[in-house]
């Protein structure tokens, strides 16, 4: 479970909430704000509860500026493998902007191995447009070393902004994507529960290995009640057969 799902009953009762989704049967969880908790405390709750972090989404302006050592630091204190850049600023949407920031997450990136970890990016839809006839997307997966800088597709976005159907990009750039949103579409295009919308995520998984994957998160932007979202996503999810 990414915890941006999460995040209003977190508010409200940070442990109780991890505590609820290891009970319906979620093993780790991706860390998107810490609601007033310090990384040593959020790593004794997962611990006591039986949750492993493998990732936090860190801002562009902290990975790329003088915050990086200590967010790495953060990282392992959390027992992640990954730290995550969720968003760019909305400055950099061009393509010498995107560049721009593939050479970012190149240095970025090389001080995440040399600590044990590695450097992923998180899409969303405006980071599949095309340009002045270029995909900025593909900026970042051209120009960035692979060694270096991995992704954190997330499903929605790539299908409802992509130029790439997500299991093609897998096939495309094999071994990039290491850990995946997974959130569906409604017939609207809206956020749902994962296994009631459109999304052929047996199609999408059918691919993975292919682009690297190791790490599924599922994630709702906006459930309306996110404990039943959690419960129905799992359930789709647990017998999904590929």
């Amino acid at each position: 479970m990414h915890l941006y799902t999460m995040r209003t009953p977190l508010a409200a009762d940070f442990a109780g909430t991890l505590e609820r989704l290891a009970g319906i049967g979620y093993a780790t969880v991706g860390v998107s704000g810490r609601h007033g908790n310090s990384p040593s405390a959020i790593r004794q709750v997962l611990d006591r509860v039986r949750l492993r972090a493998v990732l936090e989404h860190v801002g562009y302006d902290t990975v790329t500026g003088s915050g990086l050592p200590q967010a790495l630091e953060d990282v392992h204190t959390l027992g992640g493998r990954w730290i995550v850049v969720p968003s760019l600023p909305g400055a950099l949407h061009s393509p010498a902007g995107y560049r721009e920031v593939a050479r970012q997450f190149n240095r970025a990136g090389l001080a995440a191995r040399e600590s044990g970890l590695k450097l992923l990016y998180h899409n969303h839809g405006g980071d599949h447009e095309v340009v002045d006839g270029v995909s900025l997307y593909d900026i970042l997966l051209a120009e960035t070393d692979p060694d270096l800088v991995g992704f954190e597709l997330d499903v929605y976005w790539a299908a409802k902004g992509g130029s790439s159907a997500p299991g093609e990009l897998f096939v495309r750039h094999p071994g990039r994507f290491p850990a995946l949103h997974v959130k569906d579409m409604a017939p609207n295009g809206d956020f749902a529960d994962v296994g009631s919308g459109v999304l052929d995520f047996p199609a999408m998984f059918d691919t993975a290995r292919q682009g690297g994957v190791r790490q599924w998160l599922v994630e709702d932007d906006a459930p309306a009640d996110p404990f039943a979202s959690a419960r129905a996503s799992y359930r789709y999810l647990s017998r999904l057969r590929y």
